[in-house]
């Protein structure tokens, strides 16, 4: 558990606190580029680290973050008119440029000097892998784009999903470096088919990948088959890798390869036999309210159909219930989560449709920040305390002035998350990336874009 202070220094987000500041190191992804499609389109408003925010296409194509209120009289950028290389407010006509200089003030007199003295406070933003990402920080601390490999793949070949959740980042993103729930909150009753498994096996067998060392996986459940894991665990550049095995049979054993990338990226791998990437970015609005986006990608080919509609349209789909026009879910603490009495006695463990669902209802319900004070962690728990202790260790570091490494080297981030199959007397963290799977196949000489 933790104690009181730290269990505050690790959800409050806004400015001057000092996770606030250390997260304010690092681009963080705010729209998909797709949500301003073209020039002059709608203005979108955004919420980030507890700031209101809006951003604009502007005539020449370049996005603007601006705060979210007119320098003039505070009235809300959004309404206001995307026109002619700026936005320009209804309440006045006051119009700025994407960089935040004030070029038009009509309420002024022709000869006055006054708009050269008037700024809205604007962010620097870079497009990147589909994305808009945003830097919150100090100007001279301007970091590197992290070199996640997602964002080097064609359009085609990754598929975004965003939606919202009502509780703190850091325990949303908990039980995503938390590998002993699945068989329980994510599981099927005994009896009832595997059919992520057995879809996943036909996907790769239609993509060619070889498929005969993992075949057990579509018999039978390595999760089941020793809940209790045995955690391996590094601290890294990036942030926390977490190894833990279960026993697969005679001389072998199962092992999964979870990562937690600073400040709050998640990579996780499906099964042995998945040849997609899965990563999850859990994006602060505020200390209460987190956006998650969910990425899946292909690393050497295009995703399917029906990759693509896994995540929404399945039988046990990834996210049962988004509501397009909000964002959110529609089951909700409020109706439940809609959970199904009958299913759960019959079915499914939780009785809840889509794996998101699942989690959200268990995170939400703790509180839209979790008192760590109560808790009483145990041994299955290890990835999930490093990762708290990392991301506070960081924190208090930049209190004392020393910057974030993963900030600035975004090539630490050229990893993935792994699972398979090995002879029990071989360690995941034995020699350099020993089974040549996790490290992420990033074009040599490959960059993400310096940005402006």
């Amino acid at each position: 558990m933790l104690n009181t202070q730290d269990n505050e220094m690790l959800c409050r987000v806004s400015a001057s606190t000092p996770m606030g500041e250390f997260l304010r190191r690092f681009w963080t992804p705010i729209l998909l580029s797709s949500e301003l499609p073209e020039p002059d389109c709608d203005p979108v408003e955004v919420r980030l680290f507890g700031e209101d925010l809006v951003a604009f296409r502007d005539t020449g194509g370049n996005v603007g973050l601006l705060t979210a209120f007119c320098p003039h009289r505070r009235a809300p950028l959004f309404y206001g008119r995307n026109e002619e290389h700026g936005i320009r407010c209804v309440y006045h006509g006051w119009k700025f440029d994407v960089h935040g200089h004030c070029v038009e003030m009509p309420t002024e007199p022709a000869e006055s000097s006054f708009q050269d003295k008037v700024r809205a406070r604007s962010y620097p933003i870079q497009e990147w892998g589909s994305v808009i990402w945003a830097y919150l920080g100090p100007p001279d601390k301007k970091p590197e784009l992290p070199h996640l490999e997602w964002g080097f793949v064609a359009d085609r070949q990754r598929n975004i999903v965003k939606y919202n959740q009502e509780c703190n980042f850091v325990q949303a993103l908990e039980g995503d470096i938390d590998s002993t729930h699945a068989p329980f909150l994510h599981g099927a009753l005994a009896g009832a088919p595997d059919l992520p498994v057995l879809e996943r096996l036909r996907m790769a067998r239609q993509a060619g990948a070889d498929t005969s060392i993992y075949q057990r996986a579509a018999e039978r459940d390595f999760y089941a088959a020793e809940v209790p894991p045995r955690w391996n665990l590094a601290y890294t550049d990036y942030g926390v890798a977490g190894a833990n095995a279960r026993t697969a049979g005679p001389g072998s054993q199962y092992w999964r390869v979870n990562l937690f990338l600073l400040p709050f990226y998640t990579y996780f791998p499906a099964s042995p036999i998945d040849t997609r990437g899965h990563t999850h970015m859990w994006i602060p609005e505020d200390d209460e309210h987190t956006r998650v986006w969910c990425i899946m990608w292909a690393p050497h080919e295009d995703l399917t159909p029906e990759e693509r509609d896994s995540v929404l349209g399945t039988s046990r789909p990834h996210i049962g219930t988004l509501d397009p026009a909000t964002g959110r879910l529609r089951a909700t603490k409020a109706n439940h989560f809609l959970i199904d009495r009958k299913l759960q006695r019959t079915t499914s463990y939780s009785g809840i449709m889509g794996i998101r669902e699942q989690d959200t209802a268990v995170v939400e319900g703790m509180g839209a920040i979790a008192d760590r004070t109560q808790e009483h962690l145990g041994t299955s728990d290890a990835l999930i305390i490093a990762m708290r202790r990392s991301l506070l260790n960081n924190a208090k570091a930049l209190v004392r002035g020393r910057e974030p490494k993963a900030a600035t080297h975004g090539g630490v981030y050229r990893v993935r998350a792994w699972a398979g199959v090995l002879p029990e007397d071989v360690n995941i963290f034995e020699g350099a990336d020993p089974v040549g799977k996790m490290t992420a196949k990033i074009p040599a000489g490959a960059q993400p874009p310096a940005g402006r």
